[in-house]
């Protein structure tokens, strides 16, 4: 049970973004995704859920191969994998409580009678009972992301993808944030994918990391084995520091 991306290759026009990604991850494990702006991070999980389609190699979710599935046929992929965006995109006009709802009346077709105590269990579980009643504009940014984790959980996905949880957070928010997607893996058995640039996090949670240089997977291994490489593209990246051999295209 796993998702694999095997010699993907993905170009927009005459501009080619991914050279060949290969990579794994499978249920109760967290792949932290890394590299600088504009390497292809979040276009890499975008082709998983559809939203973009490879121009060569193969995509597989839990054995299925993904690669130009129709619309319909995705529908079921996108049930079994949810997505945490960046801006945790809630809908302004509905509480939380009806946020988290949502999947399981539109998706699942559950009555309300159904749907709410399930959506009440979830923001028990993201500590967000007390702000059930809440709308989007009254709360703050971490508790917005605890919202969404929650959303995304709504029809029990065996894998979730996070594309930069923990960016424009407080420090505290962030080690919530952090703490959610570790017991998502742990007590739930799903596998995570998170882009991320927040070295904390990387280190804290990730139990394998990727790092996307140049369109490709640069390196691949433990957080031990990042901290212990002396190769000077990953010190680099990894210090932070802004001269060295490192390409930075978003730049």
């Amino acid at each position: 049970m796993a998702i694999e991306f095997l010699d993907v290759v993905k170009t927009f026009g005459t501009r080619t973004v991914l050279c060949g990604i290969t990579m794994r991850v499978e249920r109760g494990e967290i792949l932290m995704v890394v590299g600088t702006s504009g390497v292809g991070k979040s276009v890499t999980i975008k082709h998983i859920i559809g939203l973009l389609c490879p121009t060569s190699g193969e995509i597989r979710v839990d054995g299925v191969l993904v690669n130009g599935l129709s619309e319909k046929a995705f529908f079921g992929i996108r049930k079994q994998v949810a997505m945490v965006f960046q801006a945790s995109s809630l809908f302004d006009s509905l509480d939380v409580l009806q946020n988290v709802m949502l999947p399981l009346r539109k998706v699942a077709r559950l009555s309300e009678k159904v749907a709410r105590p399930r959506a009440l269990e979830l923001l028990a579980e993201v500590g967000m009972s007390d702000w059930a009643h809440a709308y989007p504009a009254e709360i703050g940014d971490g508790m917005k992301k605890r919202v969404a984790i929650a959303r995304a959980l709504t029809l029990k996905p065996n894998y979730v993808l996070f594309d930069e949880p923990t960016t424009g957070l407080d420090p505290v928010s962030a080690r919530r944030v952090d703490r959610l997607i570790a017991e998502l893996a742990s007590h739930h058995n799903v596998g995570c994918i998170v882009v991320s640039h927040d070295l904390q996090s990387i280190f804290s949670i990730g139990q394998r990391i990727a790092m996307v240089y140049q369109g490709r997977i640069y390196l691949e291994g433990s957080a031990a084995e990042f901290t212990a490489s002396t190769d000077p593209i990953i010190r680099q990246f990894f210090s932070g520091s802004s001269t060295g051999p490192m390409e930075t295209p978003g730049f």
